[in-house]
């Protein structure tokens, strides 16, 4: 079926028969992180011996100033960059070890939203999240824009999980900038997760979206059970979300607590003395 062909199986509002929540991820870690280093060419080592574990239904943000290493941290997991040194196992699977199809296979798991959200304008809200199975399937036709007909539903079902199904048939490029952030997380959803990771996903939205975006990753994790890690520069939005805060400086962690005992002076130590 064209993507942007694909309508609702019902109208906006109604019911949508076949259609049920997704089922919650089974316990237990699905983001191991283990003596990370990356130590680059000219002789900087962004990341130094990190460790992190998330385990489903966890929201864990990772906090620090711009050259703190967060993003570097977030290439490495994602696969962008080849560490220096350690693994990265997601769902039990270390993808440092891997390449070719082996890496795509074990980077299924693994979904990524970043600061903005990168939809293709001219293209429908269902076909853009639609986009999102498509690495289930290596095939001409998905090659050509088209995604199998058992994959429409489910796509459904993830802008209803967000809230945005009765927006299925709009062109992305009408969106607002929240609308557009909370498609991108419908898209990652489509790809059927175990860990979500959220690259500043709040950097180009106005605080009550923020707010909202938050929100939506917070009940992710707590319904759906997946393990979701995010970078921000709100702290007060970490704080008042997270389960775990990580605290980065100068590519090591300082420290690794939950939300509720990291005081503010900790958070305030990680920008002592770093570039805005």
């Amino acid at each position: 079926m064209p993507l942007d062909q694909a309508r609702p199986v019902a109208a906006p509002g109604s019911p949508l028969p076949g259609i049920t929540r997704r089922a919650a991820l089974a316990p237990g870690v699905k983001l191991a992180v283990r003596n990370l280093t990356m130590r680059y060419g000219n002789g900087h080592t962004a990341l130094r011996n990190l460790d992190l574990s998330v385990h489903a239904g966890e929201v864990v943000v990772v906090l620090g100033s711009n050259g703190s290493g967060k993003s570097t941290f977030m290439k490495c997991v994602v696969g962008l960059n080849r560490p220096t040194a350690g693994s990265v196992e997601v769902a039990g699977r270390d993808l440092v070890a891997l390449s070719g199809e082996g890496l795509r296979q074990a980077r299924l798991p693994l979904a990524l939203i970043s600061q903005n959200a990168n939809l293709v304008k001219r293209r429908s809200v269902l076909a853009n999240v639609c986009c999102g199975t498509l690495g289930r399937h290596r095939t001409l036709a998905t090659a050509l824009g088209r995604v199998p007909r058992n994959e429409i539903e489910p796509a459904q079902a993830c802008l209803n999980e967000v809230g945005l199904l009765h927006l299925a048939g709009q062109r992305a490029g009408t969106l607002s900038g929240g609308q557009a952030q909370r498609v991108a997380v419908a898209r990652a959803l489509a790809q059927r997760p175990h860990v979500l990771l959220a690259d500043e996903p709040l950097a180009s939205l106005d605080p009550e979206a923020a707010d909202e975006v938050m929100r939506l990753l917070r009940r992710l994790a707590t319904e759906d059970g997946l393990a979701v890690v995010c970078v921000l520069h709100q702290p007060q939005l970490a704080m008042r979300y997270a389960d775990r805060l990580v605290g980065l400086r100068r590519g090591q962690l300082e420290f690794d607590q939950p939300a509720s005992e990291v005081s503010a002076e900790q958070i305030a130590s990680l920008y002592v003395g770093e570039a805005s």
